[in-house]
């Protein structure tokens, strides 16, 4: 029970500040402007539920996936730290005035769901950052010789999982009411900050996986050959 709760406390401190839910909300609200709050409460499921499989996917089933297509941890760290960068990047610039933009024969209530997993879900909430720490999290199971003990984190695991959906459901349905309280002007300034925290956090994951992509190279490369002195 103790590597359980241990396993739970581990899988909330390591996603927890990756997805940042409160945070998130913020942009998801920037960018769900001009929606009714009940669309943006079915957005909100939507982008739970997605995160959820997400998630759960990466913990069960990412190592053999990147194993399969011969795609290492930086290089996911490479391209979704980027991915990331670049939409914080123009959310930084759009700020909370970002409104949808379908033409007036496409205006339906449906079509903002469309949003639900990408941009959303991936790489908003749940990314590469978030993906490469579920998976490495997953690549720990491994290490218990125990069956029942590797059972039990796997159980643990999933736990944190469903409470990290369940997080970002109540942030994101609710997000409205933070932008109430704050106003139109404090909106803005959060969704800004938000918008640069995810730029930096895009940064950080690509200068994390090219950090580790320049080790390797650097550790495989030979050895300097000594010049030759000519006499």
């Amino acid at each position: 029970m103790n590597s359980a709760l241990h396993a739970f406390l581990l899988v909330l401190a390591a996603i927890f500040p990756v997805v940042n839910p409160p945070g998130s909300a913020l942009v998801f609200l920037g960018l769900t402007r001009g929606t009714t709050p009940e669309i943006r409460r079915i957005l909100a499921w939507r982008v739970a539920r997605n995160s959820f499989i997400v998630l759960v996917c990466s913990l069960l089933l990412g190592a053999v996936v990147l194993q399969f297509y011969g795609i290492s941890i930086p290089i996911l760290r490479v391209a979704g730290g980027f991915i990331v960068a670049v939409s914080g990047w123009k959310l930084l610039n759009e700020g909370s005035h970002k409104e949808l933009e379908p033409s007036a024969s496409e205006v339906s209530a449906g079509n903002p769901l469309d949003q639900a997993f990408y941009p959303l879900t991936l790489p908003l909430t749940t990314g590469p950052g978030t993906i490469a720490v579920v998976i490495s999290l997953g690549l720990s199971k491994g290490s218990y010789a125990d069956p029942t003990e590797e059972i039990m984190f796997v159980a643990a695991c999933l736990l944190g999982v469903t409470a990290i959906a369940m997080s970002i459901y109540f942030a994101f349905a609710y997000a409205d009411r933070v932008q109430r309280l704050l106003g139109a002007g404090g909106t803005d300034i959060a969704v800004r900050l938000s918008a640069f925290i995810l730029f930096c956090l895009g940064v950080q994951i690509l200068w994390s996986g090219g950090s580790e992509l320049l080790r390797a190279v650097l550790l495989d490369a030979p050895p300097p050959v000594a010049p030759t002195v000519l006499r």
